[in-house]
C-alpha cells in the first residue's frame, strides 16, 4: 500500500472511530441529538487531515479544505439548533432505544462522509503542484451557487416554521416556490462541484472519486432525503387543495420542468 493508500486508510478509520465512539455516547443517553453534528464535524476533521498530511502549502488545497470547513459549520450548526428547538428527529423514531440499529445509522454516517468527502482527500494528499485553472473555478463556483441556494433555502424554512401564524402550514415562497426541495438541490451542486474542482489534479483511478456526487444525488433523491419528506407530506397535507396544486406547479428537485 503506498503512501496515499495508507492515508486514506487512516483517514477512514479516524472517521469510523469517530462515529463508533459518538455513537457509544448516544445509545446509553438515548439521543440523536448531535448525530447531524457528528457527521458534519467528521467531514471537518477528515478534510484538515488531509491537508497537513498532504501538499498543505498550495492554495488549490486550502481553498478545497476552507470550503468543506465552511460548509461543514454551517450545517452542522443548523441542524443542532434545528434539532433543539424540535426536541427530535423522526428519522430516529423507535430506533434510538435499539443500539444495534442505530449503531448501523452511525456507520452509514461513517461511510457517507468517507465517500463523499473522497475527491477533497485525493486532492489534498496529492503532491504535485499544478497552477490554478479552469476546472478549479468552475468547480468552485459551482460550489458557491449550491453552498448560497442550501443556506438561503435552509433560512427561509427555519423563518417560515418559526412564525406562529404559518403553523399546520407547508413552505412554498422563496426559493421553495421553484422547488420542492432547493436545499438538496443546492447540496447535490455544491459536492458535485468540489468534484470537478478536484479533477484538476485527479488521474487513472482516482476518477472513481465522480462516487461522491452520485452518492449523494441517489441517496436524496431514492433514501433519505426527498422520498421521506414527500411521504411524510402527503400524510400531512394531501388532501389539501394548495398542496396538490402545489405538487402540480413545483418541480421536486430541479428547477424546470421538461415538456414532452
Amino acid at each position: 500500500m503506498g503512501l496515499p493508500g495508507r492515508a486514506l486508510f487512516l483517514l477512514a478509520a479516524s472517521d469510523f472511530v469517530l462515529q463508533w465512539g459518538l455513537w457509544a455516547v448516544a445509545a446509553a443517553l438515548r439521543t440523536e441529538k448531535f448525530f447531524d453534528l457528528a457527521g458534519s464535524g467528521a467531514f471537518i476533521l477528515l478534510a484538515q487531515l488531509s491537508l497537513s498530511w498532504g501538499n498543505s502549502s498550495h492554495p488549490r488545497q486550502q481553498i478545497q479544505t476552507g470550503l468543506v470547513t465552511v460548509w461543514g459549520l454551517r450545517l452542522g450548526l443548523f441542524l443542532f439548533l434545528r434539532i433543539l428547538k424540535d426536541g427530535h428527529d423522526r428519522r430516529f423514531h423507535g430506533i434510538r432505544d435499539q443500539p444495534g440499529i442505530f449503531f448501523l445509522y452511525w456507520t452509514m454516517q461513517g461511510v457517507w462522509v468517507f465517500i463523499t468527502l473522497l475527491p477533497t482527500l485525493l486532492l489534498n494528499l496529492e503532491k504535485r503542484e499544478k497552477p490554478l485553472g479552469f476546472w478549479d473555478y468552475v468547480g468552485w463556483s459551482t460550489w458557491a451557487v449550491g453552498f448560497i441556494i442550501e443556506a438561503v433555502a435552509d433560512q427561509q424554512k427555519w423563518h417560515f416554521r418559526s412564525n406562529p401564524d404559518n403553523t399546520g402550514k407547508f413552505i412554498q415562497s422563496g426559493l421553495w416556490a421553484y422547488s420542492r426541495h432547493p436545499n438538496y438541490l443546492g447540496e447535490i451542486l455544491l459536492w458535485t462541484g468540489l468534484f470537478v474542482s478536484a479533477t484538476s489534479v485527479l488521474r487513472g483511478w482516482q476518477y472513481v472519486s465522480i462516487i461522491s456526487p452520485l452518492l449523494v444525488w441517489y441517496l436524496l433523491n431514492y433514501v433519505s432525503g426527498i422520498p421521506l419528506l414527500e411521504k411524510a407530506a402527503m400524510k400531512r397535507w394531501g388532501k389539501e387543495a394548495a398542496f396538490q396544486a402545489y405538487l402540480q406547479e413545483t418541480p421536486v428537485l430541479w428547477p424546470i420542468r421538461f415538456w414532452q
